[in-house]
């Protein structure tokens, strides 16, 4: 636009592009880590409890690292793999790497630091972390793949996921656990199950482009049932894991409220109305994370571990 005296007016300045760092955050959600590292703490707590009764915080913090940067690189693998198939689908299309807000390259490269970040920290930890590291980033890449091969794919996520417990465990100890085992278990189903839930928002979508999963290929119903039975299975697995590490009652207490918590999540989303999907996957599953990580340190220190 051109102002009255000739000169052009250039309008309203407009607003800076985020920074790379804040950018590549909020491309990997950097927040919802809290849906992975209350388990990685109940099991490396549990662990240091077994065997010397203490918290070693030194050991705590590697933990810490290792998830977010395991996670991290997953997340930014799974945005760069799947960023052709986000631009196609309205719930995605805003997503910084189909808008250009992040580079492929600059994604490529907070992936890069991420994973190194996370293998860097594994080799502090003790040899066996390091020698198994490389095992663990395979599945965060199978994953986004999978949606093309597999109406399946929240298995792989579920895999995935459940091996931050036993890789916390084996982070404290240097040995295998089948305490672990079932922790891990457990998280994997829980998280295969929320996933199905989330998976059903974009079953238009995927139908349209041909990508896999449980819901476009079964149907919303399906996939709601199969969320409900995970969440059964998960909530065995809990109770197994308690009696396993002879949980005192504070932890039950803490299991009867991620039940109820679980009952809450399957009444409020329906095959006709996800509207309130956002409040199950997000809200409630951040709920019982963080419930029973609350749960499990207060039993715990009951129990006499010591800071």
């Amino acid at each position: 636009m051109t102002t009255a005296d000739g000169v052009v007016d250039p309008g309203p300045a407009a607003p800076q592009a985020p920074g790379k760092v804040k950018a590549f955050l909020r491309l990997v959600m950097i927040e919802h880590s809290v849906f992975a590292l209350p388990f990685a703490y109940i099991a490396a707590l549990t662990a240091m409890f077994e065997v010397s009764g203490s918290v070693h915080w030194l050991e705590l913090l590697l933990v810490t690292v290792c998830m977010v940067g395991l996670r991290t690189f997953a997340m930014a693998a799974n945005r760069i793999i799947d960023r052709e198939i986000d631009a196609r689908n309205p719930r995605t299309a805003t997503r910084e790497l189909v808008t250009g807000a992040v580079s492929v390259r600059t994604a490529w490269t907070g992936a890069g630091v991420a994973v190194a970040v996370f293998l860097g920290s594994a080799a502090l930890l003790n040899p066996l972390c390091l020698a198994l590291a490389p095992v663990a980033v395979i599945p965060m890449v199978v994953y986004p793949y999978g949606k093309r091969f597999t109406n399946f794919p929240h298995a792989i996520l579920g895999l995935a996921q459940a091996m931050g417990p036993v890789g916390a465990w084996l982070a404290v100890t240097g040995s295998w656990n089948w305490d672990a085992v079932i922790l891990g278990l457990a998280v994997g189903v829980w998280i295969g199950g929320f996933d199905l839930i989330f998976a059903c928002q974009d079953v238009a979508a995927d139908r349209a482009e041909g990508v896999k999963s449980v819901p476009a290929r079964f149907g919303v119903p399906a996939a709601l049932w199969g969320a409900r039975a995970c969440h059964a299975v998960t909530m065995a697995l809990l109770v197994w894991y308690a009696l396993a590490t002879d949980a005192g009652v504070l932890l039950w207490s803490g299991l009867a409220v991620v039940a109820g918590a679980f009952v809450y999540e399957h009444t409020i989303v329906r095959p006709h109305d996800l509207s309130r999907l956002n409040r199950a996957f997000f809200t409630v599953n951040g709920v019982i994370g963080i419930c029973l990580f609350l749960a499990t340190l207060a039993d715990l220190f009951s129990r006499g571990l010591t800071l």
